[in-house]
């Protein structure tokens, strides 16, 4: 029971118009593939708890791949295009972006910044066009947001390293070609931790499959065990000897970047569903998008929305003239999941029963957005990395 009126944009403020041409090119093509060839899908993957690999290949034709990366058959394209492609498949659902995320920022970026020339030239090409798949092995089971307590150890053998522990919550891990892992050399601590290439079908390498998750269900989310696993030199990362934390770190700002994104893809599809179903739900002989409580319920959302859109863009423009740093990146992660967690619990009451069902997106981003609440730095971790920033005071030593 519409009232045939337009309806206002999502981009109230037209920040869209803002975006340079590569990046609004590369948006409205990999928005059409997510309206067209995931939503159909998205519901059945997520009830089955699979992640729809057929896809890979059509995500690969799109660069979405290494997209902001340069050479090596990467696109090349600019820090802003690759964020707000992030914030089109978030749209569709955050197992999505997350799957782009790691093979590209996780797993294409720093084999393009700390690896080898012989690295680059095995790994960047078949990755950008997904012919292999990466992982990224930081996370253990007793250190997430502590990860220089690690206790995955790499012993150096001859020529070899040996590698021995466990990593744990690794998005693609079950179907990964090949292992970022992240482990402490010989007796070394933090500062010791070296990056290492594993490839599937190492002897002693493994991969098991997280089961019961309510949460980010069509991605593939794995614990990786490594018993004795020997890989030569020449798999470390040549760039990360001597860097410590700081090389894990910089790869999960580049991802961190990707969900400040991605979280306004999340909250905008939140937004269209509630909408939708407020001015066409008839309560009480009116639509119930007429009522004052829903209309400040969607005001909220949308506003958070255009908020996030703005403050995601201006990340953009800071990351393309080479002068976004992490605080600004924990700034935009921490903002921007928190509004589209809260867009989806909002969204949800406007739906009413209708929302707890999966033919509405609303519960499904919900659920999603917990985890990505919670990953790449929790919530509360980033809000310890601003306040040391806004008082010079560490909150952790």
């Amino acid at each position: 029971m519409s009232s045939g009126k337009p309806l206002a944009p999502v981009d109230l403020l037209g920040v869209g118009e803002r975006l340079p041409e590569d990046a609004r090119l590369a948006r409205r093509s990999v928005a059409r593939f997510v309206d067209e060839r995931f939503l159909p899908v998205i519901r059945e993957h997520f009830r089955a708890g699979t992640f729809p690999l057929d896809l890979v290949p059509e995500m690969a034709a799109l660069g979405l791949f290494g997209m902001n990366l340069s050479g090596h058959g990467c696109a090349g394209l600019s820090e802003t295009a690759y964020g707000a492609c992030m914030q089109e498949l978030e749209r569709g659902d955050s197992a999505l972006r997350s799957f782009a995320s790691v093979q590209g920022a996780l797993c294409m970026y720093p084999i393009h910044t700390f690896g080898s020339e012989e690295q680059k030239a095995r790994w960047l090409p078949a990755m950008a066009r997904g012919q292999a798949i990466g992982c990224f092995g930081l996370t253990e089971p007793d250190f997430g947001s502590d990860p220089g307590g690690m206790r995955t150890r790499a012993r150096q053998d001859g020529g070899d390293f040996v590698l021995r522990g466990s990593k744990a919550w690794i998005t693609n891990g079950t179907i990964a070609d090949v292992a970022l892992v992240w482990a402490k050399v010989g007796d070394g601590e933090a500062a010791s931790i070296r990056g290492f290439l594993v490839e599937r079908g190492a002897p002693g390498f493994s991969a098991r499959e997280v089961q019961g998750k309510l949460s980010l269900r069509a991605s593939a989310t794995a614990e990786l065990f490594l018993d004795d696993v020997r890989v030569p030199a020449a798999s470390a990362l040549p760039g990360t000897a001597g860097a410590g934390l700081r090389a894990p770190l910089a790869c999960l700002t580049k991802a961190r970047y990707g969900i400040a994104w991605g979280a306004v893809g999340a909250a905008s599809a939140c937004f269209e569903a509630a909408r939708g179903h407020a001015v066409e739900r008839v309560q009480f002989g009116r639509p119930i998008g007429s009522f004052q409580l829903v209309q400040e319920k969607l005001v909220e959302i949308w506003q958070g929305v255009v908020l996030g859109q703005l403050l995601a863009v201006r990340l953009g423009e800071l990351a393309d003239e080479g002068r976004l740093g992490h605080v600004q990146v924990s700034m935009g992660k921490r903002a921007n999941v928190r509004m589209a967690r809260d867009a989806a619990r909002l969204a949800r009451e406007v739906l009413g029963a209708s929302g707890i069902v999966d033919d509405c997106p609303v519960m499904r981003h919900m659920v999603n957005l917990e985890s990505v609440f919670t990953y790449e730095g929790t919530h509360d971790i980033h809000t310890l990395a601003l306040g040391r920033a806004a008082t010079g005071l560490d909150a952790f030593s």
